[in-house]
């Protein structure tokens, strides 16, 4: 009997020229990835560089993300061919880089994830080969290739990261962006949104599908520059929704004291 392929919503959505939304929050355990999975994100992030996600814990992680057709996205502490390799064996669906500032790091990380002759991944099949005797052919289309720009050097090298062939998304990071540019916690300042923009528009002249953070209130900005992988959290709604919910309960019972 033939496995499933399982695949990769993220990548479907920027093969097809539609734009992927992958969200991320506090929490990232199984029983979060199977809640958000509902909701029809394409993908969920999981954060290996400054969270909680162990290895230990990836399996049933992107097991969850499977259930609602949904990409497991791995952000890797730093460009290391073995964190890729493995992460992409536990079961992951993609990759995330950090701090990428030129095309020949990129191409590093190309070569990491993909099997020959794209790339020089060591054979290890891992969870999704399971079922599917034509893994190795396969799997070199299946996952994404995320790296993120964080500084205006890197922004200087974006078209020419965003051509090496294999990386599917050039991300950029506001909040580390806005840091190197010396305007810390501004990404919203003049400077920073300025580069932002511009570079995304770079990016998308290339093909290569341009992202960043996108809260609810930019994404028409976003959108419209040519933006196609969209990184949300769950934490703002969250914080919406209980202000909400506090605000209306002061003004009932304001109103309650008032009649009384």
């Amino acid at each position: 009997m033939t496995g499933p392929a399982r695949g990769n919503r993220v990548k479907r959505a920027l093969a097809d020229g539609r734009v992927a939304v992958v969200v991320a929050g506090h929490s990232a355990t199984s029983d979060t990835a199977d809640f958000v999975g509902r909701l029809g994100f394409d993908g969920l992030w999981l954060e290996g560089e400054h969270g909680a996600v162990t290895w230990d814990r990836i399996g049933d992680l992107s097991r969850a993300c499977e259930l609602w057709d949904m990409a497991a996205m791995y952000r890797v502490r730093t460009l290391e061919p073995s964190l890729v390799a493995r992460a992409l064996t536990l079961g992951v669906h993609g990759i995330v880089v950090p701090q990428v500032s030129t095309a020949d790091e990129a191409r590093r990380l190309v070569a990491a994830a993909k099997f020959a002759p794209q790339g020089a991944r060591g054979v290890s099949r891992g969870r999704r080969s399971y079922g599917r005797p034509g893994f190795l052919d396969e799997e070199n289309d299946q996952t994404v290739l995320v790296v993120q720009l964080e500084d205006p050097g890197a922004l200087r090298n974006a078209e020419e990261i965003a051509a090496v062939p294999g990386i599917d998304v050039v991300f950029v990071a506001p909040n580390d962006l806005a840091q190197a540019m010396g305007h810390q916690g501004r990404p919203d300042h003049p400077e920073v949104a300025g580069a932002i923009d511009e570079t995304l528009a770079r990016i998308a002249a290339v093909g290569t599908a341009p992202g960043t953070l996108c809260p609810a209130d930019q994404i028409d900005r976003f959108v419209g520059l040519g933006a196609r992988f969209l990184y949300t959290s769950y934490d703002a709604w969250i914080t919406a929704g209980a202000r909400g919910f506090r605000s209306a309960l002061d003004a009932a019972t304001a109103r309650q004291d008032g009649a009384a």
